[in-house]
């Protein structure tokens, strides 16, 4: 029933977002065969709706699963510097193929998070402690570090204006032609699904996982390698959205527990309706200008991330 009604919610906001804009797309219209409403409609409404979906359920799912590699409730792509250093792997691109397609883009993203990502897991096992905060704050700490090189080297080749535009998530410039690439989140979904019981089973420790027959290392390396694939696709479409692999898995795991595959898809469409509703507001606190998408979600992002460190403290 739960289920249900987020999808419910999910479709009321979609339908919202796909009407809400600079211009004024008119049912009536539409259904008379208006050429001008029907192009803004296929060319921008349509895919900032359907990107919006993606990211947000990518996003969510990515935090889901990072959080089971190790262990901590507070990681996620954009605390564990798997973004910054996507970035920085967007920058290298830039500055020696300044040509190269979106493809090489994404992949050159892929492969830097990757790397990236394992370089906090081999510096998170040198923590003497195992406060759970430490964890998150040593990976906002090496993002900075990989973010303030990407910035420098920016400045240096005077690509500052557009890495900025990386920096922020911003769905206003989507259209049609300008997101596709997001499509492949859907397999990587798929995958990530019928690998749940696994990421499970490592989300239980090391020991409990190996003597049930789990490879851990290769379970965690191949996880690692589905957040970096499709961090790397949402960084280049969309650009950075904060606080959101963190905030909605703990929600979901509050309500529905911890089981990787019974919250898979409750996770997705949680995402997707959190940063749906976030997009909305951006787009009508100040219309018919927009805020971008990601200063929103950081708020809100903080409020809400706030009040699971509270509650998890007087746990």
């Amino acid at each position: 029933m739960r289920r249900s009604r987020i999808f419910f919610a999910l479709f009321l906001l979609s339908a919202l977002s796909i009407f809400i804009g600079v211009k004024d797309l008119m049912l009536q219209a539409l259904l008379q065969g208006d050429s001008q409403q029907w192009l803004i409609l296929l060319t921008t409404r349509i895919p900032r709706t359907v990107s919006l979906i993606l990211a947000g359920a990518t996003m969510s799912v990515c935090g889901l699963i990072m959080q089971h590699l190790t262990q901590n409730k507070f990681v996620s792509p954009t605390t564990a510097g798997t973004m910054d250093s996507a970035r920085l792997g967007i920058l290298i691109v830039m500055l020696f193929l300044p040509n190269a397609s979106t493809t090489v883009r994404t992949f050159a993203a892929f492969i830097f998070a990757f790397f990236g990502t394992m370089i906090f897991l081999a510096l998170s096992r040198l923590l003497p402690t195992k406060d759970p905060i430490f964890l998150p704050l040593l990976g906002v700490m090496f993002g900075n570090i990989v973010g303030s090189v990407a910035t420098f080297f920016a400045y240096q080749f005077q690509l500052i204006q557009n890495m900025s535009s990386w920096l922020q998530g911003n769905f206003s410039l989507v259209a049609k032609g300008s997101y596709e690439l997001l499509y492949l989140t859907i397999p990587l979904f798929f995958i990530i699904y019928v690998f749940a019981y696994f990421f499970t089973i490592v989300g239980l420790g090391e020991d409990l996982a190996v003597n049930l027959g789990i490879n851990y290392p290769l379970i965690q390396l191949f996880g690692i390698g589905l957040v970096a694939a499709a961090s790397g696709l949402v960084l280049i479409m969309v650009g950075t959205v904060p606080f959101l692999g963190v905030i909605v898995p703990n929600i979901v795991s509050l309500i529905y527990g911890d089981h990787v595959k019974q919250n898979l898809l409750i996770t997705a469409l949680c995402g997707s309706l959190f940063l749906m509703f976030c997009d909305i507001l951006s787009r009508i606190v100040i219309a018919p200008y927009e805020v971008p998408v990601s200063l929103t979600v950081g708020i809100l992002g903080s409020l809400i991330f706030i009040y699971l460190l509270v509650r998890r403290r007087h746990a």
